[in-house]
């Protein structure tokens, strides 16, 4: 299937590990350039080294989502570097690194950060990429959520609480873009081995007396079996391929969604 993208130019969020990663990899096998925006200062070098046909470009632009103007930033090097804009993907998030069950087990002091990362970072990049999209009268935004946003999952409460809001500001965007020819939709992913999945077991492994610990394979495979129907992990690119799908002229009256790639972990009518 032709998605129609070749040419197009996509930032990618969070796009020097995980979801994010595999996002801006499949933007590339699509003949879309690509810039990648991320906390780490490896973000440039990952960009260079990632797989593309001839002719795709990549940019690695170093920025933390929290900060407004690193991503007012990012927009105008992709568009003098580029000479347009045509996709966001919002991949960039952060866990409280501490483990819920129940929420007492973190402090209010553990909020804030995860907040302004998960909440305020999508706001951020919604403010720097809307006005020129809408200028353009063209284009797509997808902000990874989570089956915690929905959920309203224990595990990490900040967490699960911000990706509710996720959803929720997509669908404002969504109504408010729509009309001037840009699609707003959200992926929520479900159990997907990434940096932060890991940390989730990690919280939950120092809280336990060292009898009750499991390594991060017995935890994670006796999880995905109790609460994924298919039984299996999703890998990034499993999340990449619906992001892309949902960039792309293929999907052009999907709008407002809120797309669950989970294997049937939450199951919508």
């Amino acid at each position: 299937m032709d998605l129609q993208l070749q040419g197009h130019v996509a930032l990618v969020t969070g796009g020097a590990s995980g979801i994010g990663l595999a996002t801006a990899r499949q933007f590339a096998a699509e003949g879309c350039h690509v810039a990648l925006f991320d906390l780490t200062p490896a973000v440039s070098t990952v960009a260079a080294d990632l797989p593309r046909p001839p002719g795709v470009q990549t940019l690695g632009i170093q920025g933390d989502v929290a900060v407004p103007q690193d991503l007012l930033n990012a927009v105008a090097a992709v568009r003098e570097t580029f000479g347009r804009l045509d996709h966001l993907a919002h991949a960039a998030a952060i866990g409280s690194g501490k483990f819920g069950f129940p929420y007492t087990n973190l402090t209010p002091e553990d909020w804030p950060r995860v907040l302004q990362v998960n909440v305020m970072g999508m706001v951020h990049a919604a403010h720097a990429v809307g006005p020129a999209l809408r200028e353009a009268g063209s284009g797509t935004m997808v902000f990874v959520s989570s089956v915690a946003g929905q959920i309203g999952s224990q595990t990490d409460p900040p967490y699960s609480a911000s990706k509710a809001a996720n959803i929720n500001f997509a669908q404002c965007l969504a109504k408010d873009l729509a009309p001037h020819g840009v699609r707003v939709n959200t992926i929520c992913p479900g159990m997907v081995k990434t940096p932060l999945n890991r940390s989730v077991w990690q919280a939950w492994h120092d809280q336990q007396p060292p009898d009750k610990r499991r390594t991060y394979e017995e935890w994670a495979g006796d999880k995905v079996r109790t609460v994924v129907p298919s039984g299996r992990w999703q890998e990034p690119a499993d999340i990449a391929d619906m992001i892309v799908f949902l960039s792309s002229a293929r999907a052009q009256h999907v709008i407002g969604q809120t797309i669950n790639v989970d294997g049937g972990f939450v199951m919508h009518w």
